[in-house]
């Protein structure tokens, strides 16, 4: 690979809301949003997928595993460690609270009936794979079943090497230094392929214009993947998220005039997941 800058500009959460979906699209086409993650556990997300493929092809499409987040695609009875008799997923902070309790394979059988819905819709293996607040990352045994999930689609994952920016959100610090240990043990192990480094300080507070020009102008060469939320704050949105007016002011920065000339200034090529596989092939 030469000296250049590449950035994968990756908008999480796809297919949460319909105003959401809309708000991604929208970043891809009058901004520097390259890529998405659907959560294929949402309500009506069929739709929204299909949406994407005929108004925005050239947008990349992964897999946003959920464990924390809605109902599961397959039945909850056979998910009890994950569900914990309720039928829905926990909260981030109830599924960190019972890790210990979380059985791997459960976790793996649901991600992979979310990947199957994927390609039963779209009619293609998704580009990439990530999850919702990181949860396939919060241990050796979810993170071993999401590379061997990636190894079996021949997907790159979002990399959350030591050099990561503002990677494990409302994770605690012991926690964040296990991640960090078995990381590079398991990527290496299953020879993943995934970008040199994860940004992800634009988020809330800091996902402001000044922040994004910030990143843009210290961005190193290789590949960089951005994590943003772009998205309109509909009903759904607002009555089931704290995060929704946030993707509105996120949406605006990613499409505004000094966020793009920036792009061009800097020497940055944007590319998606699709793309970094066969720069590294």
């Amino acid at each position: 690979m030469d000296n250049s800058k590449y950035l994968i500009v990756n908008a999480d959460d796809y297919g949460r809301t319909p105003g959401v979906s809309k708000g991604i699209r929208e970043a891809h086409k009058r901004g520097i949003i390259t890529s998405t993650t659907v959560m294929m556990n949402m309500p009506g997300v069929e739709a929204e997928l299909e949406r994407a493929l005929k108004a925005a092809p050239k947008l990349g499409l992964g897999v946003h595993l959920v464990l924390t987040s809605g109902a599961p695609v397959l039945p909850a009875d056979r998910l009890t460690t994950l569900t914990r008799g309720r039928g829905r997923f926990p909260s981030q902070e109830e599924f960190i609270a019972n890790l210990v309790a979380v059985d791997a394979d459960q976790a793996a059988a649901e991600w992979e009936a979310q990947v199957q819905k994927f390609i039963q819709t779209a009619g293609r293996s998704p580009d990439h794979l990530d999850s919702h607040h990181h949860a396939s990352f919060l241990t050796e045994k979810l993170f071993e079943q999401m590379l061997a999930l990636a190894q079996k689609y021949d997907c790159p994952i979002r990399s959350l090497r030591e050099e990561s920016d503002g990677g494990f959100g409302g994770v605690s610090q012991e926690l964040s230094d296990s991640i960090r240990k078995y990381f590079p043990q398991l990527t290496d192990r299953f020879q993943t392929t995934m970008p040199n480094r994860f940004i992800g300080s634009f988020y809330d507070e800091t996902a402001t214009e000044e922040q994004l020009l910030q990143i843009l102008r210290n961005l190193g060469e290789g590949t960089s993947e951005l994590m943003c939320h772009p998205g309109y704050a509909d009903e759904i949105l607002i009555a089931g998220s704290v995060y929704n007016r946030q993707r509105e002011r996120e949406l605006g920065i990613l499409t505004s005039e000094p966020v793009r000339k920036a792009i061009q200034e800097y020497g940055i090529q944007l590319i998606n997941f699709g793309d970094l596989k066969k720069m590294q092939k």
